[in-house]
């Protein structure tokens, strides 16, 4: 057990009622808070690494003076990254006569709880669903599908829970379970901020930065979505954790006539929308990156920083042309200095990067979409939803006369690294977009990476995929669309079932 040097309190809201609890361990989860020190055993641990959804809570914060709901995984969540938050479990939906929130209700009546163990997680991320909709109002199989995503049931076959999602919006809210968000936004700003002594989340650019440089050792963290797991997974332990979410400018994502600017404190679920609001096409992939809860955490800055060569940001920005800035605290001139590189250019090897001890990944460049632009990316895993991929690839192209003015392409799951395919990107450049031209660079792109083979897929199956994806690109360019999983939705999908 951590002692309690190493440790701080931690405050956050639950039922509207401040929570405080001394000596939490940087390390600690928020899960391992919830059921050990306050006895929330509705909250389960399933899998331990966000990926079946048992463990999922909301939390709640005061933006812009509005209350935000986000549904998120407890177990993967360092328990004070929620540091004056309001937090819901499935404890805290039930009214204090004893009737059942309306998502609770629902899953009732629709029967979609059997062995029960995944039961509290769904019924977390309906509550979610229903605060975000107004009280559950409109939603369909389609969005029911989505935002359920992250969640995983081993008996009901999800028939029911989808049917719960539709149902929760049209059954009555018992007294005192619905959310005073005027009085929780008023109670949150009460909450007194913490003594950082070994997690700090400073609230300022500047601050956070010189945070950095004060302290080159400390533990980086954003959504934690991959730290969670050194902590649940290889029982790492941190003497000091430095958090970037609460840096004030990194929460934004910023338009200017060439390029958005997306901070690196902003969330995969903010960033994705943003990027899907720039390119409409990206919208299936964006949300096949993880389930929500998971994008709700994790961020985007987080996931190029960390640049696993499986994470799926990486190859769909390279294909963008996309930009890093990297910042630090001129200790020298007391001001903030930076440095901007492409994003293939940051990485040196496996999960390491070009990033000095002081500096930080803050802002994500992407450009704006030009006149004629193509773009794709392909997502290939063993699950459609909430899996990571076994390949990625991401190619945007224009045309100009019949030939490829300009291409680039970015792939995931070939290298070390996330990697640009120059030598593809070659073989097409200037060349008339043919099947010819195209079967040429299907080659030189199976030969351009040595993949390994681990648990996902074999080297040979990689090879192969990244040239049939190249291929599928070249047929849906001809007009082609019989073989895109976009055209299906939920409906048909249960159909099939």
């Amino acid at each position: 057990m951590s002692t309690e040097i190493s440790a701080q309190t931690l405050s956050f809201l639950r039922r509207g009622q401040p929570v405080t609890l001394r000596n939490v361990a940087p390390e600690r989860t928020l899960l391992e808070v919830l059921r050990e020190d306050l006895g929330c055993t509705g909250t389960k641990e399933g899998c331990g690494e966000g990926d079946c959804g048992a463990c999922t809570v909301v939390l709640g914060e005061a933006v812009g003076g509005q209350l935000q709901y986000k549904a998120i995984n407890s177990c993967i969540r360092l328990a004070h990254s929620v540091q004056g938050m309001a937090v819901w479990t499935t404890e805290d939906l039930v009214s204090p006569g004893g009737e059942l929130h309306p998502a609770q209700e629902a899953m009732v009546q629709c029967h979609g709880s059997q062995c029960g163990f995944c039961t509290p997680g769904f019924v977390m991320s309906l509550f979610g669903m229903y605060q975000n909709t107004k009280g559950g109002r409109g939603i369909d199989r389609t969005q029911a599908q989505v935002e359920l995503s992250g969640n995983l049931c081993r008996c009901t076959g999800y028939r029911p829970i989808l049917d719960a999602a539709q149902q929760m919006g049209s059954l009555p809210l018992p007294a005192g379970c619905g959310v005073d968000e005027a009085a929780t936004v008023a109670a949150l700003k009460q909450l007194a901020p913490p003594l950082a002594e070994t997690y700090l989340r400073p609230t300022t650019l500047a601050a956070l930065l010189q945070a950095r440089s004060a302290h080159p050792r400390a533990q980086v963290v954003a959504g934690t979505t991959d730290v969670g797991l050194w902590v649940t997974k290889m029982h790492k332990r941190f003497t000091q954790v430095l958090d970037v979410t609460a840096a004030e400018e990194l929460r934004r994502v910023e338009t200017y006539p060439h390029h958005i600017a997306i901070g690196a404190a902003v969330s995969l679920h903010e960033a994705y929308a943003a990027l899907v609001s720039e390119r409409p096409q990206l919208k299936t992939f964006a949300q096949r990156f993880a389930g929500l809860p998971v994008r709700n955490s994790g961020t985007l800055g987080g996931n190029v920083a960390n640049g696993s060569p499986i994470g799926d940001s990486m190859p769909l920005l390279i294909a963008l042309g996309a930009s890093v800035v990297l910042m630090r605290w001129d200790v020298k001139h007391q001001a903030v200095a930076h440095r901007e590189l492409l994003l293939e250019d940051l990485y040196t090897g496996y999960r390491t990067n070009v990033m000095t001890a002081d500096e930080l990944l803050c802002w994500v460049k992407v450009p704006r979409p030009v006149a004629g632009e193509t773009m794709k990316v392909y997502k290939i895993s063993k699950r459609f939803d909430d899996d990571i991929s076994a390949v990625c690839l991401a190619i945007r192209m224009t045309l100009e006369g019949g030939k490829v003015k300009t291409i680039s392409i970015g792939a995931g799951g070939v290298a070390a690294t996330p990697v640009r395919a120059r030598q593809t990107e070659a073989a097409l450049l200037g060349q008339t977009w043919s099947a010819d031209t195209v079967g040429a660079a299907i080659a030189v792109l199976r030969g351009e990476f040595k993949p390994i083979t681990d648990m996902r897929a074999s080297a040979a199956y990689r090879q192969t995929v990244l040239g049939n994806l190249l291929q599928r690109f070249w047929l849906e360019s001809q007009g082609l669309q019989a073989i895109n999983l976009e055209l299906l939705n939920a409906a048909t999908l249960e159909a099939l079932v």
